[in-house]
């Protein structure tokens, strides 16, 4: 516990921060750049879906990559409502839209995918749909987290919708199993081994690893922009109340 609220402070998470960045960063950029070269002209063909099947290079590691950024939002939901940690609150704001954006990808590119393989662009599937309603929980801890007057209110009032839908995690990830649906079950996490070739596993994995790293980048940089806002708003404040004029010497306020 003492560990959490050292790393906590505001001052040493930018200290430390700063550092993390290029690295992150350099290795987003990397890793992205070798998995997309590789997934487009070195990854063979499916024998059954031929080219197509190079959508899942972006797909797969933005649905990981969706529900990783909603269990770390839910994580710090938990601690900031909880152990009442000043940058809790703000790393789970900031993992919102990262989220979101992921998912919106994930969507978008299983709707690609799935009109050649389906024959329609979109289809009421128990993963799709689920996967749809996370894409709702972002977007409503946002519209939720900026709906108060007082952040604090509003970073509680989200937290616990954060918490609340992280139930449907767990539902996106087993819905396959758990329901007959038109989704392919999971072909990489499973406990007779990857029923993927290693000649497409390989790619798939450095694009994960790149959006994991590019998550990490973006996270620190959006933290690190809430941090400066929040001390912009108290030096605003302490200016208003600086400039507000003193009540007269002796003034009696009427009844």
């Amino acid at each position: 516990m003492t560990t959490m609220h050292r790393f906590a402070n505001p001052a040493r998470f930018m200290r430390y921060s700063a550092r993390i960045l290029p690295w992150s960063g350099w290795s987003a950029a990397i890793l992205i750049a070798v998995g997309l070269v590789w997934a487009v002209f070195f990854a063979p063909p499916d024998y059954q879906q031929g080219d197509s099947v190079r959508i899942m290079f972006v797909h797969v590691p933005s649905a990981w990559m969706a529900l990783f950024v909603y269990t770390a939002m839910a994580s710090a939901s938990a601690v900031g409502l909880i152990w009442k940690h000043p940058l809790a609150h703000l790393a789970a704001r900031s993992c919102a839209p990262i989220g979101a954006c992921f998912t919106f990808v994930a969507l978008a590119t299983g709707s690609l995918w799935g009109k050649p393989m389906w024959g329609a662009w979109w289809v009421w599937d128990a993963r799709l749909t689920s996967v749809l309603i996370l894409f709702f929980l972002y977007l409503g801890y946002m519209a939720l987290a900026d709906a108060f007057d007082e952040p604090a209110r509003g970073a509680k009032a989200a937290a616990i919708l954060a918490l609340v839908g992280f139930v449907n995690v767990p539902i996106i990830k087993f819905s396959v199993e758990w329901w007959n649906t038109l989704h392919q079950p999971s072909s990489i996490v499973k406990l007779g081994g990857p029923a993927i070739h290693v000649s497409m596993l390989v790619p798939l994995v450095i694009m994960a690893l790149g959006f994991t790293a590019y998550f990490v980048t973006v996270l620190i940089l959006r933290v690190r922009a809430e941090i400066v806002a929040a001390k912009l708003r108290v030096l605003q404040i302490a200016e208003v109340d600086r400039r507000a004029p003193a009540p007269a010497d002796g003034a009696v306020s009427a009844d």
